[in-house]
């Protein structure tokens, strides 16, 4: 069985040919924001190199409610009623715009998508059914769906495995933060910095950091075929390129 580590950032900035030459995948987080140009996501896939990787940040009308300030960023005009978009809910607009979404990242040939959705998404048994459903909705054969979690859900083990299991997902962590409620074939880990709350985006990765995190991966290994482990700090460049070295030396 061949086993791989790829190592990337959270974001793709100019110029892209270092990126390209450097490291191994980009999680884009321009389709956060906003539905994608279809046109824009072909050239990126036509420019790189067919062993680099593009995995996607799903748009966030659909974990996101319209309350969220990452909202004002948005120019797509969305159809149907605002109030029942986000929080992964099973509803028409959130299902729909799933589907218009995927449709127009298609010309990437992305494997991965994540669901990032914010603290506020409340951790109740409604909620919980919400997401069960709207995963089981969307389950797709040719692609791979990561969960990241935040706020009163990542205490919640118990459902998180009940949806990775039952919907067939893979739970997406911080490793310096908590661990993944399950090992599966992929795992994909974002690296958001240490100490702080959920994130910490001016933190630069010590030598020992990335040592840990080498520990880490390769523990993961004995279980996963695939792990992505991608950066999202200032310096994540620096520091993907350096864990990327580090990775590729001889384990003594």
């Amino acid at each position: 069985m061949n086993r791989e580590v790829r190592i990337g950032t959270c974001g793709l900035r100019s110029p892209r040919s270092k990126y390209y030459s450097s490291l191994d995948v980009v999680e884009l987080q321009e389709t956060f924001y906003d539905l994608p140009d279809t046109d824009r996501l072909r050239r990126l896939r036509q420019e790189a190199p067919p062993s680099f990787e593009f995995t996607v940040k799903v748009f966030q009308a659909i974990t996101h409610p319209r309350t969220s300030p990452t909202w004002r960023r948005m120019r797509t005009k969305l159809p149907g009623n605002l109030d029942n978009y986000g929080y992964l809910r099973p509803t028409r607009e959130n299902l729909e715009i799933w589907n218009v979404f995927l449709e127009r990242t298609r010309p990437l040939s992305a494997r991965v998508y994540v669901f990032q959705t914010p603290s506020s998404m409340p951790a109740t048994e409604e909620a919980f059914r919400w997401v069960l459903d709207f995963f089981k909705t969307i389950r797709q054969r040719d692609i791979v769906v990561g969960w990241e979690p935040r706020g009163p859900w990542c205490e919640k083990r118990e459902w998180l495995l009940k949806v990775v299991e039952e919907c067939d997902i893979v739970h997406v962590v911080d490793p310096f933060r908590r661990e993944p409620v399950k090992i599966k074939s992929v795992t994909y880990f974002r690296l958001h910095g240490i100490g702080g709350g959920e994130t910490n985006y001016r933190y630069r990765y010590t030598d020992q950091d990335l040592l840990k995190l080498r520990e880490l991966v390769l523990r993961c290994l004995q279980f996963s075929e695939k792990i992505y482990v991608l950066f999202d700090n200032i310096y994540m460049f620096e520091d993907a390129v350096r864990f990327r070295n580090l990775v590729r030396q001889p384990y003594r």
